[in-house]
């Protein structure tokens, strides 16, 4: 997990520890250790996705193992991204200009589209950029409800999903009726409803 990553963790319906990894870690270790006897889960704030840790040994191992994990993946991550600066296929690089970071790649576009493109100033690279950074930008809204409802259902798929009301939150939350969600999860542990109502802060937008 990236460092600087929140992390929530539940003993059962209850909510234990938030914060950093090695926080919630060491906290969820304590609560063991302590007799805690309700089943445990840690969730990622970002997206809810499972978090899991190895909480074998010292508080110091566990730090050990927490900063070796997220220096890997940070790596891996790294790694994965990194690609090859070539100059744009368009625009020859002379001598002293930086390197942009651009990428050639083979496009695939119809004899029209090129027709196009040829008639736009600039030359098709500038175009295909501009018209891709346009897209992005449009569609940032519908990307950050998606991400949310997607949060929203993974984390009520864990926690959720034996309480009254459960189905209908979950169609509710779908069909963007947000005074209906919640409605339908008033009833819940207050815990629990408090964090699905945090990660569906932009799922009704």
């Amino acid at each position: 997990m990236p460092q600087g990553a929140g992390v929530t963790a539940f003993a059962g319906t209850r909510l234990i520890a938030r914060g950093a990894p090695l926080d919630v870690a060491l906290a969820v270790k304590a609560a063991l250790e302590g007799g805690e006897s309700a089943s445990v889960l840690v969730f990622d704030d970002r997206d809810a996705r499972p978090v899991e840790f190895d909480l074998r040994g010292r508080p110091a191992d566990v730090a050990a193992r927490l900063a070796a994990d997220a220096a890997w993946q940070s790596q891996t991550e790294e790694s994965a991204q990194a690609q090859p600066d070539e100059p744009d296929a368009e625009t020859p690089r002379g001598r002293g200009r930086p390197k942009l970071g651009v990428v050639a790649r083979e496009v695939t576009l119809l004899p029209r589209h090129w027709d196009w493109l040829a008639e736009q100033p600039g030359g098709a690279s500038v175009v295909l950029r501009r018209l891709v950074e346009s897209a992005r930008h449009a569609s940032e809204s519908k990307d950050r409800v998606r991400a949310s409802r997607e949060a929203v259902h993974r984390f009520m798929t864990a926690m959720a999903g034996n309480l009254p009301g459960y189905e209908e939150a979950l169609r509710a939350l779908y069909a963007g009726e947000r005074t209906r969600f919640e409605a339908w999860s008033v009833d819940w542990p207050e815990d629990v409803r408090n964090y699905v109502r945090e990660l569906a802060r932009d799922a009704f937008a």
